[in-house]
């Protein structure tokens, strides 16, 4: 079954509640036995929503699960449920594998491998066409448009006139005549910017502001403007962009708790137990500025980053991730490569880093500054190097109160560090809006 045309598919992916649809020219070697190919980086991870990444250590890849699911023009769908993305750390480059098992619909046909004795476009592209439509339930619809269908011709005079931006191998297609993400974004920000200072509040669950006068009040007063209820999971702040307040010259980029490693099995108290600082008679402190390969002062510890080539730039140990070990080689906290990746190409793919003033008048006000600074398209592996190159530090402020009685308190702010000079190289693309 096949669609009668492009607008008749984009249609079909808006009814069935698709919010981006992206287009992947397919060449010869794009097929089901050799995977289809999305990128010589980790960027699709920025595109295509996944699941949870585990490392095959037998294969040296990354894996993660994609709910993707095969439609008809009369908008039913079948899940095709072995579709995963590879990860080849190695080289690097992402591929889409088992995106027909299990699903009735799937273009069989159209997908099987083509022995290199009758190819004819010396795999180069073929004329069939990947349509993806991203859900905001993180599902994938797919449909494949054949070489000269009526999708296939349509989308070839659109093509022709250059109305379609290019991310990575993908090409974006406009779903509906809608304000898109980045300006509706910027908007926001103008707006924010425009009405001066800003009490400080952060939102409950239920969504009701509440007065918040503590110190780290400029992220929360900043996310209440757009509505967001702070939750800790790993995923955007507002409509696919990640947005960040900060008012030095050193900004947090993540704060994701170790895997790994004593912290690891042991957890947060322990671990400050163990390698924190006495600040007074009840209070552990576990903080210091730690660089790749540079032991810390404060903690005695060092930051290393195992199963990574630093000369290629690339993950030589699946199992491998960013590492505390004291002097003996013990490992105090690891974060593995596997859960950094599933972090950071969900959070980072799209980011917002907002400047801000503080005032205290009775209550902290903020006030956020022109211009933003605008991330987008990033790479897990520019992230390892701006760390292997020192831009990216660990600058943990993990905190335990109460030690000597049985009502401890523990804070966990396991936070990784840049500054704002090397914020550019974290991403493909970078501006300054003024607001």
């Amino acid at each position: 079954m096949t669609f009668l045309s492009l607008d008749a598919l984009l249609k079909c992916f808006e009814a069935l509640g698709a919010e981006r649809v992206v287009c992947k020219p397919l060449a010869e070697n794009d097929n089901s036995k050799q995977q289809v190919y999305l990128g010589n980086s980790f960027a699709a991870l920025n595109v295509l929503p996944f699941g949870d990444v585990g490392a095959d250590e037998r294969s040296g890849t990354f894996k993660a699960p994609v709910n993707l699911i095969w439609i008809n023009p009369d908008g039913s769908g079948e899940q095709a449920k072995g579709s995963q993305l590879i990860l080849y750390p190695q080289y690097p480059e992402v591929r889409l594998s088992g995106f027909l098992r299990g699903c009735r619909i799937a273009p069989n046909e159209a997908m099987r491998h083509v022995p290199s004795s009758q190819r004819q476009f010396n795999n180069g592209p073929d004329g069939r066409l990947l349509f993806l439509g991203i859900r905001p339930d993180k599902s994938v619809l797919a449909h494949l448009a054949l070489p000269r269908s009526p999708v296939a011709i349509g989308f070839g005079l659109e093509n022709a006139r250059g109305v379609y931006r290019r991310t990575g191998v993908f090409l974006e297609l406009q779903v509906r005549p809608a304000q898109s993400p980045k300006d509706d974004l910027i908007a926001r920000l103008r707006d924010i910017h425009r009405a001066g200072w800003h009490k400080g509040v952060r939102l409950r669950r239920d969504g009701v502001p509440i007065p918040y006068d503590s110190r780290n009040g400029g992220g929360y007063t900043l996310e209440a403007q757009f509505g967001i209820v702070p939750n800790g999971q790993a995923l955007p702040d507002y409509r696919g962009w990640e947005i960040k307040a900060f008012s030095g010259s050193r900004i947090t980029l993540m704060t994701p708790e170790p895997d790994g490693g004593y912290y690891g099995a042991h957890g947060v108290e322990a671990f400050v137990r163990r390698y924190g600082r006495l600040t007074s008679a009840d209070t552990l402190y576990f903080t210091g500025l730690h660089r790749i390969d540079a032991p810390c002062n404060a903690s005695k510890l060092t930051l290393i980053l195992r199963g990574y080539n630093a000369n290629s730039q690339t993950i030589t140990d699946v199992s491998g991730g960013i590492e505390l070990v004291d002097g003996t080689g013990f490992v105090a906290a690891t974060w593995s490569f596997r859960a950094l990746i599933s972090h950071w190409g969900r959070k980072h793919a799209f980011a917002a880093y907002v400047p801000f003033t503080t005032r205290d008048t009775g209550g902290r006000e903020y006030r956020y500054e022109s211009p933003a600074l605008l991330g987008e398209g990033t790479d897990f592996a520019l992230c390892l190097a701006a760390l292997q190159a020192g831009a990216v530090v660990y600058d943990p402020g993990s905190k335990l109160t109460g030690i000597g009685t049985t009502r401890t308190r523990v804070k966990a702010r396991s936070q990784f560090r840049v500054t704002k000079n090397a914020l550019r190289g974290l991403y493909h693309t970078f501006e300054e809006v003024t607001l």
